[in-house]
């Protein structure tokens, strides 16, 4: 087939080349179902038959005309059927995260006054339900799970021949220019933005990250991070057209027992769930005696020290070998054995991680993008050359960027979103003479690879004047195997402060070696010694900061921060504003002197 020119051409594109291979798979009653192109191809037509036979879809009208058709569901291959079958009979999908509240829900499906929502199970329908009242425009509800509150989504499949022809006629008449999706951006203020990317900007974008994958045929990937984020969504795609064979996990909870089941070739991660993979691991060899200890720790030691682009001493090559063999192959085991490389995006990652891992032969592949840049725009590759660590990589094909006056990173290219939804001032404000704002601080190094900084609008100023850029500060010193999540913070005060959650595992055992009674969270973070083993850590970290950018004071929280708590956005960043509410005694006491 020519070149495809629309999302959906990844169907034709496999079924030309093995109609019969595994596209996707997920685990249905415990045993690994998988989907041939052939099949997914018939239930995409199939779904889109239903669909027009129900008035949906028919459109190549403006974007406030066309038909949304909504989903809010775990990642799972209904998604991406769905996600197809929607595509293709000109509605537009949007998605939406599973764990949202209430309010916001309604924003969005009112917003986009979507005909149609796809839910994952009852407890989801029991949520659309609650608000259905206030939604005039929203007509049915289906789910994919099959449960007694709403229709079991297979009852709109039709396999009638009229149909299927009118989905093949509107299917041929849609442009590369045209609408495909919105995706509702939660963000870490206000209300969440539906940004509007077309068939061209998230095509172009795998299309021209494609170079960047990693070589081999027949791969197979496993798919945990929400296919409602533009990150795993665009990922999927290029998995498509790379005919990689998605596997889909069965939840967060269940990833280590899904790699050893797949064994995937590859996967998508954010930092926060790496750092997770990494702190089990250091917790493991903490729990290891004697020689398997100290090998442990000397193989770990080996990893800091290791580089890339550079040639290492002979020594040091044989003595990573003999590690690579004893140590580090269990935590390869432990990834299912197959691993290539891993693709890290959504936030910044520690650069320390990055260099075990690799080190550890599993190379991590971390880029960079936001939603409205569909999101690629720039990624460190596979192969060395095209790495260094502490950099987010090159540029990919076709896409540009400028640093502005003030640090800015300006982007412009064909990936760049058509617009806000119904907001063209929004749109306007995030334009400059044609070049998108990403809004992040960075740099280009050897006028090779970019290099981000920090976050323009959660840069601060203390009340002497001087600027502080806090996201570099976090991700440094949650370096600290004893720190789980921080926020700096100081914006308009005379010094730097930070609110410090634990990372209450490490904490706990540290405890219990020093005798340090405790029977709450609470009753930890008040103790003296724990407060004398933060102030310790923190000291450590400030020293390779300037005067200003030290944390002077710090206060420890019991509890974590999460999703559902309101503190972190979806792709687990920050919400600065939400979290300087609720702990605003925690920031009370830090600058009550």
């Amino acid at each position: 087939m020519t070149e495809p020119r629309r999302l959906f051409d990844c169907i034709e594109w496999q079924l030309q080349k093995d109609a019969n291979r595994t596209m996707m798979a997920a685990k249905e009653n415990g045993i690994w179902k998988e989907y041939s192109v052939a099949e997914v191809s018939e239930t995409v037509n199939q779904l889109s038959a239903g669909l027009l036979k129900m008035g949906f879809g028919k459109g190549n009208n403006s974007a406030e005309e066309k038909d949304k058709i909504a989903v809010i569901a775990k990642n799972r291959p209904e998604w991406l059927m769905l996600d197809l079958a929607v595509q293709q009979i000109g509605a537009v999908l949007t998605p939406i995260y599973p764990t949202i509240n209430e309010t916001e829900l309604e924003f969005i499906l009112k917003d986009a006054a979507a005909k149609i929502i796809f839910v994952n199970d009852a407890s989801l329908a029991q949520k659309v339900n609650a608000i259905k009242k206030n939604l005039p425009e929203l007509h049915f509800i289906f789910s994919f799970d099959k449960n007694d509150l709403v229709i079991h989504w297979k009852e709109i499949l039709l396999n009638e021949t009229d149909y299927l022809q009118q989905v093949k006629t509107i299917s041929d008449n849609i442009q590369y220019e045209d609408l495909a999706t919105i995706i509702y951006t939660s963000g870490t203020t206000g209300k969440p933005k539906g940004v509007m990317l077309s068939h061209k900007n998230i095509l172009s974008n795998v299309m021209d990250s494609m170079p960047c994958f990693p070589p081999g045929d027949d791969l197979k990937s496993l798919s945990f991070l929400p296919l409602n984020h533009i990150f795993e969504r665009m990922v999927s795609y290029l998995y498509l057209f790379k005919r990689t064979s998605i596997f889909f996990a069965e939840s967060m909870e269940a990833i280590g027992d899904n790699l050893k089941e797949v064994k995937p070739h590859l996967f998508t991660t954010v930092p926060r769930l790496l750092e997770k993979v990494y702190e089990k691991i250091m917790q493991k060899g903490n729990e290891q005696t004697g020689i398997k200890k100290k090998l442990f720790f000397w193989a770990h030691h080996l990893a800091e020290k290791f580089e890339i682009n550079k040639k290492q001493s002979f020594f040091y090559t044989i003595q990573l070998s003999i590690a690579n063999k004893i140590i580090f192959n269990k935590w390869r085991q432990a990834l299912g054995n197959q691993i290539i490389c891993i693709i890290s995006g959504g936030a910044a990652c520690q650069v320390k991680l990055i260099r075990i891992f690799t080190a550890a032969k599993i190379p991590i592949m971390e880029g960079y993008g936001l939603t409205e840049t569909s999101p690629v725009i720039s990624v460190n590759r596979y192969e060395e050359s095209g790495r260094m660590f502490g950099t987010v990589g090159p540029l990919i094909q076709n896409v540009q960027v400028k640093i502005a006056a003030d640090g800015e990173i300006l982007c412009k290219g064909p990936n760049i979103m058509m617009g806000y939804y119904k907001r063209p001032d929004l749109t306007a404000e995030s334009m400059e003479d044609g070049w998108y704002k990403t809004g992040d601080i960075g740099m280009m190094v050897d006028n090779k690879f970019l290099k981000i900084t920090d976050r323009k609008k959660e840069m601060f100023k203390t009340s002497g004047g001087k600027y502080v850029a806090p996201v570099v500060i976090e991700t440094k010193l949650k370096e600290s195997p004893f720190i789980e999540s921080i926020m700096v913070i100081g914006a308009e005060e005379k010094f730097v402060g930070a609110l410090i959650v634990p990372s209450f595992n490490t904490l706990k055992d540290w405890a219990k070696q020093h005798n340090i009674e405790f029977d709450s969270n609470e009753a930890l973070v008040q103790n003296h010694a724990v407060k004398e083993l933060y102030k310790n850590e923190v000291e450590g970290y400030d020293k390779q900061f300037n005067h200003v950018e030290q944390i002077k004071r710090f206060e420890l929280l019991p509890h974590e921060w999460g999703v559902e708590g309101g503190e972190l956005t979806p792709k687990l960043s920050l919400r600065r504003k939400i979290i300087m509410e609720k702990y605003k005694d925690a920031v009370k006491k830090i600058y009550t002197i």
